[in-house]
């Protein structure tokens, strides 16, 4: 055999093998369409089923939701680790979870159900004490969203009219997930044709050792947070931006979740635990992804990083889960069942001039991406 024919082999081998990876790279998650149930008005209501290799994601229309997460832990077990129903029924009877929903047009709380834009005070319904939450009784949770394929994944779209649950102007919200990678995205954009405010945000909860299997606080978690939001008794953020340091609230090294959660602590004692907003450190270093959170279960294995480009995230213990909510395989969901990584601005910032703004005006275009990413450890 010759120079010249080893040299042609050789040559077509590489170009076999750079075949080979270019498929690789431009493999995509396969995605189904089904039926779910139907709403009372007889509306369909369509489930996107995503999967990517041994991870695949459900989700549905109705409140744009995630109803499972199915990944496997260190010796390739797979299981859904994202708390839900398995039925459209149990969602429409359960008005104070939001399991996996896209919450908005405002996610968190807003002070007293009212704010100030523009000089115009707004009334929003009040529907957790004197305060609205997530967007208020009739919240973007509880709508039926559009839904197309894309790429990997699904675009869902929401056009909530001029003075939807006392929110100025008419907003349309795009939500898109993708699986790729060991990678589940979510990108959301949204435009305005008058002043408003706005805070999107899904609010999954994940136990990692599979939803219904015992409560997370052996769990172990990283917030990379040098500073937190306090709140009142109304779970309504002071303004300040307190220090973590010498906490319960310090997670920027790795700390089991049940360590200090019944600490003798005022912010604790308002909620019950973990309902807090971290500023994340990311938030002044520029923009970007960068990572919000890291949680990992040591009895699976299975490790949960999210990113994002958000300045915050809401981190949530499950602290007013108490039995009633009957899920999937009829699993009972107690206190402290599951916990939400809520990617998000901050709590109340319509009535905090301090923190960053969520004002979007006509002509902007509000973008933000969060991913979970997930991996093992031995």
């Amino acid at each position: 055999m010759n120079i010249a024919t080893i040299s042609r082999r050789a040559f077509a081998y590489i170009c076999l093998l750079c075949i080979i990876g270019l498929e690789g790279l431009c493999m995509q998650a396969e995605v189904k369409k089904s039926v779910f149930g139907t709403m009372p008005d007889g509306t369909a209501i369509e489930m996107f089923t995503l999967q990517d290799g041994d991870v695949s994601a459900r989700i549905m229309t109705y409140g744009a939701r995630i109803v499972s997460l199915d990944v496997p832990d260190r010796n390739g077990k797979i299981a859904d680790i994202v708390l839900g129903y398995d039925s459209l029924d149990g969602y429409l009877g359960d008005p104070k979870t939001y399991f996996g929903a896209i919450v908005g047009r405002y996610g968190n709380r807003i002070g007293h159900g009212t704010f100030v834009l523009d000089g115009k005070r707004y009334e929003l319904p009040k529907n957790d004490g004197d305060n609205s939450l997530h967007g208020g009784t009739v919240g973007f949770d509880k709508r039926v969203w559009a839904a197309h394929e894309i790429p990997n994944g699904v675009e869902m779209t929401l056009v909530s009219k001029n003075g939807d649950q006392g929110y100025p102007g008419t907003l349309t919200a795009h939500v898109r997930y993708t699986l790729s990678a060991h990678a589940l995205k979510i990108e959301y954009s949204a435009t305005t044709d008058a002043d408003t405010v706005l805070n999107l945000t899904n609010h999954s909860y994940f136990n990692l050792a599979g939803e219904g299997n015992g409560d997370i606080l052996d769990e172990v978690m990283t917030i990379p947070a040098d500073r937190y939001t306090p709140v009142n008794a109304g779970l309504i953020p002071t303004g300040e931006l307190a220090p973590v340091a010498g906490t319960p609230f310090d997670f920027r090294t790795p700390t089991v979740i049940g360590k200090r959660i019944d600490q003798d602590n005022e912010q604790l004692k308002f909620a019950r635990g973990y309902d807090q907003n971290f500023v994340l450190n990311h938030a002044t270093n520029g923009p970007g992804m960068h990572e919000a959170a890291q949680v990992m279960d040591p009895k699976s294995g299975r490790v949960l990083t999210v990113k994002t480009t958000q300045p915050g995230v809401q981190f949530y213990s499950g602290n007013f889960l108490d039995g009633t909510a009957h899920g999937k395989h009829g699993h009972v969901y107690e206190k402290r069942a599951a916990l939400c990584l809520e990617t998000q601005h901050f709590p109340d910032s319509p009535n905090q001039p301090a923190f960053p703004s969520t004002e979007l005006k006509p002509g902007q275009t509000f973008h933000s991406v969060t991913e979970y990413v997930f991996s093992t450890q031995k």
